[in-house]
C-alpha cells in the first residue's frame, strides 16, 4: 500500500471514529421523552393532547348531579351520541362494550360512559335502559343544554338537533370518537375512530392502561 493510499486509509477510519463517538455522544445526551404512553400512541394529535378533555357537571342514571371528577374515577371510554340514535350510537357503544368485555377477561378495570346529549328526550330512566344492555358498569350522563355544550367542548366534539321543535323523531348529528380518559391529572390521552375493532381497542388501552399503572 502506498503512503497516500495508507493515509487515506486511516483519515477515512479516524473520521468514522470521529462520527460514531458523536453519535453515541448526542445519543446519551439526547433528553429521554417524558411521554409514558409514547410506545402506545399511533398518531399525533393535532393541538396536543392537552387542548381535548376536562371539567364538566352532569346528570347520571340515578338523577344525581356528577362531576368529572366523580364519574371518571377508573381509565375511562367516552362517547357522545343519544339513545334515540338509529343506528350510530347503537353499534358504537356495542363495540366500545365489546371492547371492555375483553378487557374484563384480561383483568383491566376500565369504565365505559356514554354521554348523551340529548338533552330534550333523553332521560335517567331512558339512560339506564340503553347502557344496561350494553355492559353492567357503562355509565350514562346526561344534563341541560348548558351542561352538555360545555362537556362537548371540551372535548372537541359536535353535536346539532335537528328540527327539534317540529319532529319529535328528530335526530343529532354528532361527532362518534371515543375518547381514552384517565382519573385526576393524566386526563385524556387517545381517541378511537369507529372502524377500529373492539379487539384494536383492547389492546392499544391496555397499553395506555399499563403505562398508567406503572406510574401509580
Amino acid at each position: 500500500m502506498s503512503i497516500s493510499t495508507r493515509s487515506y486509509a486511516v483519515g477515512a477510519v479516524t473520521i468514522a471514529a470521529v462520527a460514531l463517538g458523536a453519535t453515541w455522544w448526542a445519543t446519551q445526551r439526547a433528553p429521554a421523552s417524558d411521554d409514558i404512553f409514547a410506545q402506545c400512541r399511533q398518531g399525533e394529535i393535532a393541538g396536543g393532547i392537552e387542548a381535548i378533555g376536562g371539567p364538566f357537571t352532569l346528570v347520571d342514571e340515578t338523577g344525581a348531579t356528577v362531576t368529572d371528577k366523580e364519574a371518571i374515577t377508573k381509565p375511562s371510554l367516552i362517547y357522545f351520541g343519544y339513545t334515540f340514535c338509529p343506528d350510530v350510537c347503537p353499534l358504537d357503544n356495542a363495540r366500545n362494550a365489546e371492547a371492555v368485555y375483553q378487557l374484563d377477561e384480561r383483568g383491566y378495570d376500565v369504565t365505559p360512559i356514554f354521554i348523551s346529549v340529548d338533552y330534550i328526550r333523553d332521560t335517567p330512566a331512558s339512560l339506564a335502559d340503553f347502557t344496561d344492555v350494553m355492559h353492567p358498569r357503562m355509565l350514562g350522563l346526561t344534563g341541560t343544554e348548558a351542561q352538555l355544550r360545555a362537556a362537548s367542548n371540551a372535548y372537541r366534539t359536535y353535536f346539532k338537533l335537528k328540527d327539534p321543535e317540529n319532529d319529535p323523531y328528530f335526530l343529532i348529528d354528532h361527532s362518534t370518537q371515543t375518547y381514552l380518559t384517565f382519573p385526576g391529572e393524566t386526563g385524556f390521552q387517545e381517541y378511537f375512530n369507529r372502524d377500529d375493532s373492539p379487539e384494536e381497542m383492547a389492546d392499544r388501552v391496555a397499553c395506555f392502561v399499563d403505562a398508567w399503572k406503572a406510574t401509580q
